[in-house]
């Protein structure tokens, strides 16, 4: 992973080599602002390469950027974007079509390789995650993927999902191309590629991202209701938006079934909360990650790691 801050550099130095480096040199981007403000500007982005893509993170203080014709001359990127807006908002315009605001919490996609401008909405200023992944490495080939403006996504049903893909891909630990990244940012890309109606989502590979989506979000929906002990599979199916054999069908293209994943998550939990209070009783530990009984608890505690949770503590204890 790369990382880099504007601390790194003398504050009066601080936006002119953020411009003149980074946004244009890594970015491909023309970056402005005003003299008198350029002081106070911060700027912070991590850069990985997962799955054959590029994910960005950038935070910074308000400033303009466009990427103009010269600048798709200087570093052409040919690859389609998908962004996540995680600050206060931001506002695109220049391109063919109308200009639009993308809220906090939203999706945009776009080609890399066509004019915009972009500033962000209110004194709070960037924050946001880009996956920039390369045409040439989508399986789906058509060339409408090189004429997509930046646009919104506007599907409700898809927003769960491209947010929990990118969670999965903000949580992976440093430069990954497994073949579980591979297929999330494949899923994030096609995903995109259904929105802007090139893929249907009916095809073989758009039912595949949505499988690949539908079951990152099952993991999640799984980990926010561990406390319930009637955590089911028709609730988490509910949630979800499928029936209950479509979620099963989800989870045997994992490693591990639906209950498998539910208890695993449990024990896991448990771990943490023995390690982060220890003072906790065991029981009460047993009650917060769901299980139904302490007996039930301590079989599956010590079936699974071959001992019981009063020892697990004993040697964290012991570590300390």
């Amino acid at each position: 992973m790369y990382r880099w801050c504007t601390d790194e550099v003398e504050p009066h130095e601080r936006f002119d080599y953020w411009r003149e480096v980074r946004a244009k040199g890594l970015f491909g981007v023309t970056a402005e602002l005003e003299r008198e403000r350029r002081a106070d500007f911060f700027g912070e982005f991590s850069l990985r390469q997962l799955g054959g893509a590029g994910f960005v993170e950038l935070k910074a203080s308000p400033y303009t950027v466009e990427r103009s014709k010269a600048d798709i001359a200087y570093a052409p990127g040919d690859s389609v974007c998908v962004y996540q807006q995680l600050g206060g908002g931001g506002w695109f315009g220049g391109m063919r079509g109308s200009d639009f605001a993308i809220p906090n919490g939203s999706f945009a996609t776009s080609h890399t390789d066509l004019p915009y401008r972009t500033v962000p909405l209110g004194a709070a200023g960037f924050h946001l995650r880009i996956l920039k992944v390369p045409v040439g490495g989508i399986p789906t080939q058509d060339r409408r993927m090189r004429e997509l403006v930046p646009k919104t996504f506007n599907d409700p049903a898809l927003a769960p999902l491209l947010n929990s893909c990118f969670a999965d891909l903000g949580e992976t630990a440093g430069d990954d191309g497994s073949p579980e990244t591979t297929t999330l940012v494949q899923a994030l890309a096609h995903l995109a590629l259904i929105e802007r109606g090139i893929v249907g989502p009916g095809s073989r590979r758009g039912q595949a991202a949505l499988r690949t989506a539908r079951l990152s979000l099952a993991r999640r929906l799984i980990a926010q209701h561990l406390k319930n002990p009637d955590l089911t599979p028709a609730m988490v199916a509910d949630l979800l938006g499928v029936s209950v054999r479509h979620l099963h069908m989800l989870f045997e293209m994992a490693e591990k079934s639906f209950s498998q994943t539910v208890t695993d998550e449990r024990l896991k939990q448990s771990r943490r909360l023995m390690r982060e209070a220890p003072e906790r009783l065991i029981a009460d530990i047993a009650t917060a990650c769901g299980f139904e009984s302490l007996a039930t608890y301590y079989r599956v505690f010590n079936a699974a790691y071959g001992m019981a949770p009063g020892d697990f503590r004993a040697q964290g204890s012991e570590g300390r």
